[in-house]
């Protein structure tokens, strides 16, 4: 996948077929770190031990429509091989935690990519399942909570064009308000 972004979305997606009710998506990115951290936290399912030793080999997966699973594989390289790290930590009937550590300026790091369109396509297109999102640049934060949405919009489904696209312009707003519209 050429940007972090979809690394990010096929994890989501991956939580979202683990049953999860609630997904936690933070990106978090340090100048002075030198750092782009990505976690994914999940109450999913989980997995077992012997099926979270397998999840990272690229020859494994649960899936019946394809007999590879190159997601978690390539995000963890695509991470160690800019000088960061990966980590994922599983519990059967407890959830998932990924998490992702990129050197920023090495010249390998993809770019993040299109983040608000992976969030609001969790969002609006998994409407059972509740999202928190957190971008943090530095020292500027912004949070984004499913929860608080469909609270405030009641029986309006989120589906609906008009909410969509309002969440859509919410999260290209904050995100552009937080890092003050710096391509990462």
């Amino acid at each position: 996948m050429p940007e972090i972004a979809l690394n990010i979305l096929d994890v989501a997606e991956n939580s979202v077929r683990a049953g999860a009710a609630l997904i936690e998506i933070s990106v978090i990115i340090s100048t002075e770190e030198d750092t782009l951290t990505v976690t994914i936290t999940d109450d999913g399912c989980g997995m077992d031990a012997d099926q979270l030793d397998k999840v990272q080999d690229p020859f494994y997966t649960t899936r019946t429509t394809r007999k590879v699973g190159l997601g978690i594989p390539f995000f963890k390289q695509a991470a160690e091989c800019t000088g960061g790290s990966f980590s994922i930590i599983s519990e059967k009937g407890r959830g998932t935690a990924v998490k992702a550590v990129f050197g920023l300026s090495h010249i390998d790091r993809m770019p993040l990519g299109d983040i608000n369109a992976t969030v609001h396509t969790l969002v609006v297109f998994h409407p059972s399942t509740d999202v928190i999102y957190r971008y943090i640049f530095n020292d500027n934060t912004f949070v984004m909570d499913s929860r608080e949405l469909k609270q405030l919009l009641g029986d309006v489904p989120l589906q609906t064009a008009e909410v969509s696209k309002f969440i859509r312009e919410y999260l290209d707003e904050n995100k552009t308000a937080t890092d003050n519209g710096i391509e990462i």
